[in-house]
């Protein structure tokens, strides 16, 4: 398995090395970032066993230890595969992220409008396919983690006893496990919304560079001197302008552009606009049933989530005069 990888990478860097580089980087990256999560989960959960199992004896310390063991063992499994759905997510996001990075940098480059739309269009195509794929993965996991958070606040705030690390830590770890999960996975969903997004708004400003930079003035420059050439060749296809200047009447003659220039100027300036509203009326992202995750949507799901915390508050706690 490990010679298949490796010759898988060696093959990526043989086809494209500098996308084979950053996708090798990404890989090391989230493999960092499940193993960030998941140690430090995995010792506060050895400890809080310990904890338990040297406080609550079983017939012998041999069974004491085989408990512990298959706990940990099972426990360490499970949340293993919790956290690595959500890291795989992660990364396959952050793949995404690098090819509209270079988009960004292609519309840079003097390329024709299809072009820019063609590769848009794929990378459109591309995010439609991860949220189809995931969606159903988003909403379990957004479903299961209220319900368990919820489910872990009713019994704390109607438990009557003290809770300590016995009785309550199992509770907190998984409670970690489970949030940072969908953290991870509303972090990445909308990072590759908010880039797709900014494509728009990088669009814009080449559409208005274009516009209004340098080439098209010198290119109206050259055609005006041009056509002032011809103006000389042919008074009759030139506008006459007089004004008087020290007591002596001078005329200079101002060309107007051609026909073929202005067509050819106001049809690159028309696709550049055309392209710049395809952008703004089809954004892309990581979608579920037509709702972008953004910023927006993480901010109504706090909400929400706020809103039922206190309602259930309201219910449990209960203050006696």
């Amino acid at each position: 398995m490990v010679l298949e990888s490796s010759s898988l990478l060696i093959v990526l860097v043989a086809i494209c090395p500098a996308f084979a580089l950053l996708y090798i980087r990404q890989i090391k990256d989230s493999l960092r970032l499940l193993i960030f999560w998941s140690l430090p989960c995995f010792i506060l959960k050895v400890a809080r066993e310990v904890i338990r199992v040297s406080c609550i004896h079983h017939e012998s310390w041999l069974m004491s230890t085989a408990v512990l063991i298959g706990l940990i063992i099972s426990w360490s499994y499970v949340s293993t595969i919790s956290l690595s759905a959500s890291i795989l997510f992660h990364l396959i996001c952050n793949l995404q992220v690098i090819h509209f990075e270079d988009y960004a940098k292609l519309l840079e480059r003097d390329c024709d409008v299809l072009v820019f739309i063609e590769e848009h269009t794929r990378l459109r195509y591309h995010l439609s396919k991860i949220s189809h794929r995931f969606r159903i993965f988003l909403i379990l996991q957004f479903c299961v983690v209220t319900a368990s958070q919820f489910v872990t606040l009713f019994r704390i705030t109607g438990y009557g006893g003290i809770i300590t690390a016995i009785n309550g830590g199992d509770f907190a770890v998984s409670s970690i496990v489970q949030v940072v999960g969908i953290i991870i996975c509303l972090h990445a969903a909308t990072k590759i919304s908010h880039r797709a997004l900014g494509i728009a708004s990088i669009a814009s400003r080449w559409h208005a560079l274009a516009t209004c930079g340098q080439n098209d003035t010198s290119q109206l420059r050259v055609s005006n001197s041009m056509g002032n050439l011809e103006a000389a060749m042919n008074p009759q296809n030139s506008q006459r302008i007089n004004y008087s200047e020290s007591d002596s009447e001078s005329f200079d003659y101002i060309a107007m552009p051609t026909n073929m220039q202005l067509a050819s100027y106001m049809t690159s300036y028309h696709k550049r606009q055309a392209f710049v509203l395809y952008l703004q009326n089809n954004p892309g992202g990581i979608t579920i049933f037509g709702w972008i995750v953004d910023r927006g949507l993480v901010n109504t799901i706090f909400f929400i989530e706020l809103t039922l915390v206190t309602f259930l508050l309201g219910k449990t706690i209960v203050f006696s005069s």
